[in-house]
């Protein structure tokens, strides 16, 4: 069976990444179709045959996408899949859009809907007179999503969260099937690639610095109890984030993987004061045995057992936050039961489940 990915680009790495390499497993002979690729922040990729659209000739359409949003479309729309059984496409934009012919099967992952079209419009554009400016672009765009979502044979939702979009913006039915945990935890203690050894008080937020992750909340949090936070990843909200940054703050930028799980292991908990499409990092923390801290909502809401794997704060806010802070007794929490709730999402049921809705 001949079989082609598709993901909306490829530029840098995240929870998203991790089910292309999941895939990637299932399907190792596969070639990833994409709008934009750059080999530089992507090195996840470093190994496939990544074929992008007519974009990547575009000076600067591989880092600076967003400006290209009205051309994704066409750049999917333009890929030829004639040769492929079966289509696999990855998307919380475009990809879900591309077109195939009756004899090829195109199943599309849905992260989420278009999150600056549908759920996260007003985030996207907080500005009336900008909404008004961009208005018969994001009037286009709506129209085509909607088209695209009807295009694939089979809509997989990440989470019920995104089952539930799906219907709302959509008007579509979808199957769910969770996102794979793929990384794994040894039983020894993993030591950190730079040879320091961090104190292992500190909480812990994995995350992009992008608005919607409200990363600023932690941050507030932990200036006002004055409490050890370790910030991994990079994105748009650094430098703002950096300035309302208190002492007790570390910002690690990007880390390996062995250095990632060296700090998930090391934390007292992560913290998730977002609203996700599913929240992968929560489901690794747990594998390395942490509790988790996180807002009420979204995806969350489906991985924490609250009080055995982790706690809910109710109101997006560093208040509330705060409050859950000043009770969390790491102590508490079964490092065992934390491990069994992160078996739920393993790989090997990962791939049972995607390979009965291929069969």
């Amino acid at each position: 069976m001949k079989v082609a990915l598709v993901y909306d680009r490829v530029n840098k790495w995240g929870g998203a990444e991790r089910v292309i390499i999941a895939l990637r497993k299932i399907f190792p002979e596969s070639d990833l179709f994409t709008s934009v690729y750059e080999k530089n922040r992507a090195s996840w990729a470093n190994k496939i045959n990544v074929i992008p659209s007519f974009l990547q000739k575009i000076p600067l359409a591989s880092r600076y996408h967003e400006a290209f949003a009205l051309f994704m479309p066409i750049a999917f729309e333009s890929f030829n899949f004639d040769k492929y059984d079966l289509v696999i496409s990855v998307t919380s934009e475009s990809g879900k859009g591309i077109i195939t012919k009756p004899k090829t099967r195109h199943i599309s992952v849905i992260l989420t809907p278009t999150r600056y079209l549908w759920s996260g419009y007003k985030n996207y554009f907080p500005n009336e007179l900008f909404r008004i400016l961009a208005w018969p672009a994001v009037s286009y765009l709506r129209f085509w999503d909607k088209i695209a979502a009807k295009r694939p044979d089979q809509l997989i939702a990440i989470s019920r969260t995104v089952q539930n979009r799906v219907k709302k913006y959509y008007d579509l039915e979808s199957k769910i099937v969770y996102p794979p945990l793929m990384m794994r935890f040894a039983r020894n203690f993993p030591q950190l690639a730079s040879g320091k050894v961090p104190r292992s008080d500190y909480f812990l937020i994995v995350s992009r610095l992008v608005p919607y992750k409200r990363v600023d909340i932690a941050i507030k949090a932990a200036n006002k109890l004055k409490i050890p936070l370790k910030i991994i990843g990079e994105g748009s909200e650094y430098p703002r984030l950096r300035k309302m940054a208190g002492k007790t703050v570390e910002f690690l930028g990007y880390v390996s993987d062995p250095d990632l799980k060296y700090y998930y292991m090391n934390c007292k908990a992560l913290l998730f004061p977002g609203v996700e499409d599913f929240g992968l990092t929560i489901v690794e923390a747990n594998a390395a045995g942490k509790p988790v801290i996180a807002y009420r909502g979204g995806g969350a809401e489906e991985i924490i057992i609250e009080g055995k794997t982790g706690e809910f704060f109710d109101s997006q806010t560093a208040a509330s936050l705060t409050e859950v802070l000043k009770k969390f007794k790491p102590n508490r929490y079964n490092t065992r039961a934390c491990k069994l709730n992160a078996n739920r999402f393993s790989f090997e049921r990962f791939r049972e489940n995607f390979l009965k809705l291929v069969e």
